[in-house]
């Protein structure tokens, strides 16, 4: 279906529902036989004859926003196995055969039902290939608990309806089965998630709205990451769907995966955001608290003869699923990996200027400039995949990038033409080693309130002050240098001004520091540093627009720590791979389980890494989606080399090149802290989210 359609879909199941269904607070109250007949009227049971997963989960999506257990995915599944035109196809459609899905059941009866009351058949899928069967409900018994309305135990008759299906038809159902009830279950978490936000911006307390208040802030932002990295993966997973693609049914199982921790984190987020004021049954929250819950056991309760995520990509070749980008960009990236392969040693190794000159030799350093410049124009989706192809495949070559993205693209916007006719071409010929000279001693995140100072003295400018934290800065031949050229300017940023400084400029030097990754950063001192105005990129005290271009320089980049991440799963893979028992144990053992939610954190972050290239693309920025792959992404990198060690043990501590991911499992645990605190701490980003979410400083 397509965007129109499903829009005009959501709208018409949203007025179905405010009429025949009414708030979650109706969950037991609420005629669900009736509603169930005005479903089957207005044709959302036939939505399998169309094979519009897609239109499934849209409407999935809308019960789940008021907490109704129509089991819509149900309908849909017996459909699917019956097919277009059959008996129960036309019984379903038709509201005549209401259809409940029954999990593991026995010979004749079954638990957990969802609103037996209502239904009157149960179907039954056997996950690796048999009979299908849809067997009529004869005795109903409610069994109180969390579900509300509450599930039952049933008895049911000799089946009314059969058909043998094979295991790849079973799993198909099932596979959709799961993913409707974990969109209906991070729909019901994002209602309570979005009342939290506005209850947050209203209600005051201390004097205050508890929306300006650090913990609700980044407990609001960290809510809204688990949502937003859900609904990217479902919309990948139906994307997927549609094209047919062959690893459709890992990445719905991925969302899945990921959604039955993040649907709960959400709700439980939420509710402490609203305190009592969300704990009663007068409000929704309590509501879809139990719908959220519910749907997310009775997803874990359907069970795939393929395993979990975890027992696909250990017990077969399977990897993460790609996220192709446009047809230039996939194009390129066949170009890529054959220059790469040019320069791979034959140990697999590569030296980073030998891959320099490569891309230098291929004009693909700042081939996305316009010509006058010595690009070509290139797509942004090109520079995506250079970027992500070199990462990926460890080479280094990165580093190269690094200076255009941050440096060139800065110069080309806002140099001077003597400045771009200067430092383009070094730029281009892979000759640019700089460094960013932006923290110091007392300013680290808060970059607006840089002290190093500028002074103008004539035609030249003299700088005092001193930076921290400065990568590379001993090898460099270039800072690019934040200062304050205005102490009184308000707001503060309004004072910076930034200058491109030669390193051997006298009055500059450095003091080395050893990081715990073991790279080298330095302590910059400025005293009485005297450059030249031609220095100066930008206007006066107009910095902070070339600090920000050159930030947004990096959403081509912000994809390095996914890339490092997934090159780290695969090689972690192709080892367990060898003997997968004895690595991580059987099937549900605790180190699969780990290893799953590690592979379906991994793809959320490839997600919205994705969708923020998208956005950029387009041109509509990505101040939004940066931040939220920017803190998934640290943290699952310290999480990532934390669960290595739990699930490899010592072997994972070494630098060996013959050992799991060749050493760079440990480097990049020891590096995973900077991802976290480098180039504004993931607190300052959560206040970034938390604030575009509209809750007040």
């Amino acid at each position: 279906m397509d965007t129109s359609e499903l829009n005009d879909l959501r709208s018409m199941v949203r007025r179905r529902l405010d009429v025949s269904w009414g708030p979650a607070t109706s969950a037991d109250s609420a005629d669900i036989a009736a509603l169930w007949q005005v479903a089957a009227e207005d044709g959302l049971f036939q939505l399998a004859d169309l094979d519009a997963a897609d239109g499934l989960i849209t409407a999935m999506s809308e019960l789940g926003r008021v907490a109704c257990p129509l089991p819509l995915a149900d309908g849909f599944a017996a459909c699917l196995l019956f097919g277009e035109g059959s008996e129960v196809s036309e019984g379903v459609a038709g509201g005549d055969l209401c259809v409940s899905f029954a999990a593991n059941p026995s010979a004749d009866q079954a638990d957990a039902v969802e609103v037996a009351d209502a239904a009157t058949h149960v179907l039954i899928i056997p996950a690796a290939g048999g009979t299908a069967e849809l067997r009529p409900i004869l005795r109903r018994e409610a069994t109180p608990g969390l579900a509300r309305p509450s599930w039952s135990a049933v008895e049911f008759g000799p089946a009314s309806h059969s058909i043998k299906v094979d295991a790849a038809t079973a799993d198909k159902a099932l596979v959709v089965l799961r993913l409707a009830l974990s969109a209906r279950a991070l729909a019901a978490a994002t209602v309570t998630h979005e009342l939290a936000i506005e209850h947050a911006k209203t209600r005051i307390q201390f004097g205050q709205p508890i929306g300006s208040f650090g913990a609700v802030q980044q407990r609001t932002a960290t809510c809204q990451i688990d949502v937003s990295g859900g609904e990217a993966l479902i919309a990948r997973a139906l994307a997927a769907y549609a094209d047919s693609n062959d690893d459709w049914m890992l990445a719905a199982e991925l969302a899945t995966t990921f959604i039955a921790g993040a649907a709960r984190r959400v709700q439980l987020g939420a509710h402490h955001t609203l305190a009592a004021s969300g704990y009663f049954d007068e409000h929704v929250g309590p509501w879809l608290f139990r719908r959220i819950h519910a749907d997310v056991v009775r997803a874990a309760s359907i069970t795939r003869t393929a395993g979990s995520v975890a027992d696909v990509l250990v017990e077969t070749a399977q990897g993460l699923p790609q996220f192709a980008l446009d047809e230039t960009g996939e194009a390129f990236r066949t170009e890529v990996r054959a220059m790469i392969d040019q320069v791979r040693h034959p140990d697999g190794s590569f030296v980073t200027d030998e891959v320099t000159q490569a891309i230098v030799s291929h004009g693909w350093l700042g081939f996305g400039w316009p010509e006058r410049y010595g690009g070509r124009g290139a797509s942004f989706s090109e520079q995506v995949v250079l970027h992500d192809e070199l990462v990926y495949n460890r080479t280094d070559g990165e580093i190269a990038l690094g200076s255009v993205m941050l440096l060139g693209n800065s110069i080309l916007t806002h140099g001077t033409d003597e400045q771009k006719d200067k430092f383009l071409p070094i730029v281009r010929r892979g000759e640019m080693v700089f460094c960013l000279g932006y923290s110091e001693p007392e300013v680290g995140s808060d970059l607006a309130s840089v002290r190093t100072r500028a002074v103008r003295d004539g035609d030249d400018w003299v700088i005092d002050g001193q930076k921290i934290w400065t990568t590379g800065g001993h090898t460099a031949n270039y800072i690019w240098l934040a200062t304050r050229t205005d102490p009184e300017a308000k707001p503060r940023h309004a004072g910076i001004t930034v200058f491109l400084v030669p390193m051997d400029t006298p009055g500059i030097s450095v003091q080395p520091m050893t990081a715990l990754s073991g790279g080298i950063s330095t302590i910059t001192f400025l005293d009485q540093v005297r450059v030249p105005d031609s220095a100066r990129v930008g206007p006066v005290n107009g910095g902070w627009k070339v600090i920000t271009d050159a930030l947004a320089g990096e959403r081509v980049l912000m994809g390095g720590i996914a890339n490092q991440l997934h090159r780290q799963l695969d090689d972690v893979l192709a080892f367990v791979r060898t003997d997968p028992t004895t690595v991580v144990g059987p099937r549900g053992s605790a180190s699969r389980e780990r290893l799953g939610d590690l592979a379906a954190t991994l793809q959320a972050l490839r997600a919205l890494v994705a969708s923020a290239i998208g956005a950029t693309a387009q041109g509509s920025g990505a101040r939004f989606e940066a931040p939220m792959a920017g803190v998934l992404g640290g943290e699952l990198s310290e999480t990532f080399g934390e669960t290595m060690l739990d699930i490899l043990g010592p072997v994972a501590t070494l630098q060996d090149p013959s050992v799991p991911g060749g050493g760079e499992l440990e480097h990049s645990l020891r590096l995973s802290i900077m991802y976290v605190v480098g180039g504004g701490t993931n607190d300052i980003q959560r206040g970034l989210i938390a604030r575009g979410l509209g809750l007040p400083r």
